[in-house]
């Protein structure tokens, strides 16, 4: 460590160096100490072939500043790490990187293909993990994880062997949603829903035995190729008495029933619905009801199937012209029109998901919503914000049956086994070696080729990562875990998984409290997207502006669940609080080479009772907001106290005592400088853990060990101290503000290039008089004016227009323009030619109100506003002709 501080912070050369630094430390390991009390949190775990975005630097963030200020406060504290193995998303890497070689899965066949996913993940795990050390996180290496470990796969075999000895697993053929291009079934939550620019074909369906026909109107006009009905809404005097009759379906030349439903709508086309039981789930049931067949015309690669006829292997895009073309051809296509509507789309690759028909294997949904809301209502898991607690129990209220079965080759194979011999079927959490009711050796069983869904076994993350289905230790100690800081986008993939499965499986909840945060946005609100262009890499912000920048920036955007919107300038800002921390450590370090460490707190000066009080104030709001998740807020009293009390007030009235000539006062302000600067490095440390723990290291000579571990600020009852906050800003904080005010003022109407510093003038009641006097070395420092002199009122010199008046103490403070170097007079000529202005807005104002038939005709709202205008004027008038008055005798 150095022993020294560099002139300028540079975030390159400390932050590799402090995270090797804690590592050899140990400083993020955590056991299980039954004499402390635990605080865990599991990292939601990215995907293994991703790269860290914003949303998880904000993620990462967040749970880092939780668990690094529990740990300080001397929790047990453990931040699980680990990573997803992402069926889908890792497959689709993989099957991208082969299509490249020209090849696909099935040329290397599920071994091999397997083996090189395995490759691609071990590449991409070290990128993952150097990525989260580079933002900081402080988590126990020694632990990490992965969803296809040994450990997490045992987890999931018994996790699916108990749901389905329960009951509540089952497989059967249901409409789902299918990718096309993934080759899988989705659950409803892995399928996007965006609203679309499309159109609405109207297509004649001829009546047979009559001449009548029915008009129906469809978005998709392929799929009318496996119609199999029309329904009508009962009742409809249109078509009441084509209700039992049989319709010919174009194209096809089928006979098809015309039936009456009520799930038909009135309203929609011409009120008559094509029904294609193989390819909508509305359909679907209303076929059901009235025993229409179901037919399959899109297959699983989205192309026609045999049962489309002459459009049988026809892409499914190209199969809607031509089906199209032929009805315009022979004057069965009414008309089309444009129509917007909602279409479903592959949350992995954005491709149109087709409803299909297929059998899976389904997760029951009752057992999971009651397990669900029992955690949540009986106050078991809490959510923060609040309000999220609604939008998951009605999800949860409407749940269906979880497809948890994926046609890939990645992820965690189902444990299921059929028996070429006897067809029996086996269900088991180890690989069966012989068939349990005929005895047919292991090689007559053939497993299910299929996976699970990746969102079943990071369901079981809380519990399978600290040993479940093992009673472990750290599962004793740790679980249920403390907190989980989530995204809202995922409360229904992720959250909901978890504590149902918890509840079930464990009987408890997975953890504690839900923290939920927005998404990041852009500086004008979209979502961040690669068709945008404005997505942001974080380790790039990190290499410019240093980790604690972009931790600092992302926590004092933080508002409960509410999106966050990023941009640059936060950067910036947070960059400048860094280098400011960095050189008030350098001021601090300079003026404590002589300090006694023993010296004590004794017969503290105003100052130094004051920065006491104040950081003992900081110290008790910071704990209270971070209790209450109130992050940003947290951030900004800290970001305040550091800067604006600290920094900018406390060490120039430091100065003064450290450049004076009084030993006993210079070791007074010492003591206290080092106090609260070493107290100010505590505070900020899980927000900015790379800056603070240089700093500490250097301030006490490595010698106290990693500020990482040290004990949090607590509030000290000893340094609340009103009396001294009251002072300070009565006769030093409000009368210097005053003073750089007014010349600021005066700067600006003098035409000078920077505020003078002239002797002022405060006149004040008797009880202020002695404390501006005994602080007069106090405010000279703070204003660096010429002099200062105090009047008891009503003895002082008479108000300007540059005069002002302090708020606690009622001063008045006059800067002494006497000395002032400026134009006078061109102000006076720029003042009457403002006057001369103001003074026409008086008289057209003053007009139009003495106007009897303004006043008779105007609403009532515009006399007002005219009024008020009137009298904003005249108080603008007032103040011009009180500065010209201030300007007299210094031409």
């Amino acid at each position: 460590m150095p022993t020294e501080l560099p002139k300028a912070y540079d975030p390159a050369q400390v932050e590799s160096r402090i995270y090797a630094y804690w590592l050899d430390e140990r400083v993020f390991d955590a056991e299980v100490s039954p004499a402390k009390t635990p605080f865990c949190i599991v990292i939601p775990p990215p995907n293994v072939t991703g790269a860290l975005h914003m949303g998880h630097a904000l993620d990462e963030t967040i749970q880092d500043l939780l668990i690094r200020w529990e740990r300080m406060r001397g929790r047990e504290a453990l931040w699980l790490p680990g990573s997803d193995h992402a069926g889908i998303a890792t497959q689709n890497v993989v099957e991208d990187m082969l299509a490249k070689e020209g090849l696909s899965r099935h040329d290397l066949g599920r071994e091999k293909f397997l083996e090189r996913v395995w490759q691609v993940k071990e590449a991409h795990h070290d990128r993952i993990v150097d990525q989260l050390r580079r933002f900081g996180s402080s988590c126990d290496w020694r632990r990490e994880r992965f969803t296809l470990d040994e450990g997490c796969s045992r987890a999931v075999r018994e996790a699916f062997v108990t749901l389905y000895e329960r009951g509540w697993i089952y497989k059967g053929a249901r409409m789902i949603n299918w990718c096309p291009r993934c080759t899988t079934g989705l659950s409803d939550l892995e399928v996007e829903h965006e609203e679309r620019q499309g159109h609405l074909w109207h297509i004649r369906y001829p009546v047979e035995g009559s001449d009548g026909q029915l008009v129906v109107a469809t978005t998709r006009p392929e799929t009318m190729l496996g119609d199999t009905g029309v329904a009508v809404g009962p009742g409809d005097p249109r078509y009441v008495d084509l209700v039992g009759r049989t319709a010919r379906l174009p194209l096809m030349d089928r006979p098809i029933p015309i039936v009456a439903d009520e799930a038909v709508q009135p309203d929609f086309g011409a009120g008559a619905l094509k029904v294609t039981p193989g390819h909508d789930p509305t359909d679907l049931e209303l076929g059901r009801r009235h025993n229409l067949p179901s037919i399959v015309v899109i297959g699983d690669d989205g192309r026609m199937t045999e049962a489309a006829g002459r459009y049988a292997g026809l892409d499914r895009d190209e199969c809607r012209r031509r089906v199209v073309a032929d009805l315009e051809a022979l004057g069965l296509l009414v008309r089309v029109e444009p129509y917007t509507h909602s279409v479903g789309t592959c949350s992995r690759c954005d491709t149109t998901v087709e409803p299909l028909v297929s059998e899976q294997w389904f997760v029951r949904p009752e057992p999971l919503a009651e397990a669900g809301l029992e955690a949540v209502r009986s106050g078991r898991v809490r959510f923060v914000p609040e309000r999220w607690t609604k939008v998951y129990t009605d999800w949860l209220d409407g749940l269906r049956d979880w497809c948890i079965s994926r046609q890939l080759w990645w992820g965690h194979r189902i444990p299921v086994w059929t028996c070429e011999a006897c067809r029996e079927v086996l269900v088991a959490r180890e690989d069966p070696t012989e068939c349990s009711a005929c005895g047919a050796p292991a090689d007559r069983l053939r497993q299910e080729e299929d996976v699970l869904d990746t969102w079943f076994s990071s369901g079981l993350w809380p519990f399978s990562t600290l040993g479940w289905p093992d009673e472990t230790p750290e599962l004793g100690y740790f679980f249920p875990t403390s907190v989980l800081v989530t995204g809202y986008d995922i409360i229904f993939f992720w959250v909901a998984r978890m504590i149902t499965l918890s509840m079930i499986l464990r009987g408890k909840q997975p953890f504690d409290e839900v923290f939920i945060h927005g998404l990041v946005r852009d500086e004008h609100g979209r979502k961040m997207s690669k068709s945008l262009g404005n997505v942001v890499d974080p380790l790039g912000l990190i290499d410019e502006y240093g980790a604690d920048s972009l931790r600092f920036a992302l926590t004092s955007l933080i508002t409960h669940g509410q999106d966050i919107t990023y941009g640059p300038d936060r950067l910036v800002g947070a960059r400048n609080f860094c280098n400011k921390l960095w050189n008030a450590a350098r001021f601090v370090l300079m003026n404590l080479a002589d300090c006694d460490p023993n010296a004590a707190l004794a017969e503290p000066d105003l100052a130094d009772r004051w920065i006491l009080s104040r950081h003992n104030a900081a110290v008790e709001t910071v704990n209270t907001e971070l209790e209450k998740r109130n992050l940003s807020q947290a951030a900004s009293v800290a970001y305040e106290h550091v800067w604006g009390e600290f920094c900018d007030w406390y060490l120039e009235l430091a100065k003064v005592r450290l450049y004076g000539d009084d030993p006993a006062a210079k070791a007074r302000a010492q003591a206290t400088l080092a106090t609260v600067f070493e107290s100010l490095l505590k505070l900020l440390h899980p927000i900015m853990p790379f800056i603070t723990e240089e700093l500490w290291q250097v301030l006490t000579e490595g010698q106290q060990g990693a500020l990482a571990v040290q004990p949090y600020p607590t509030p000290c009852s000893q340094w609340a101290d009103p009396e001294a906050e009251t002072q300070m800003r009565g006769a030093v904080i409000e009368p210097a503000t005053a003073f750089r005010n007014a010349t600021a003022s005066v700067a600006r109407e003098f035409g000078l290039k920077r505020p003078p510093r002239p002797a002022f003038d405060i006149t004040a009641d008797d009880r202020w008089v002695i404390p501006l006097e005994t602080h007069r070395e106090y405010l000279l420092a703070t204003t660096g004016a010429a002099g200062v002199r105090v009047h008891t009122a009503p003895s002082g010199p008479p108000p300007t227009s540059f005069s002002a008046t302090t708020s606690t103490a009622g001063l008045h403070v006059t800067p002494d323009l006497s000395t002032v170097q400026g134009d006078p007079a061109a102000e006076r000529s720029r003042l009457q030619r403002e006057m001369a202005d103001v003074q026409k807005d008086i008289a057209r104002s003053e007009a139009k109100l003495a106007n009897p038939e303004f006043i008779a005709k105007a609403p009532p709202a515009v006399i007002a506003k005219e009024r008020d205008r009137l009298a904003e004027a005249t108080e603008a008038l007032a103040m011009l002709q009180a500065r010209q008055e201030s300007l007299k005798g210094l031409e």
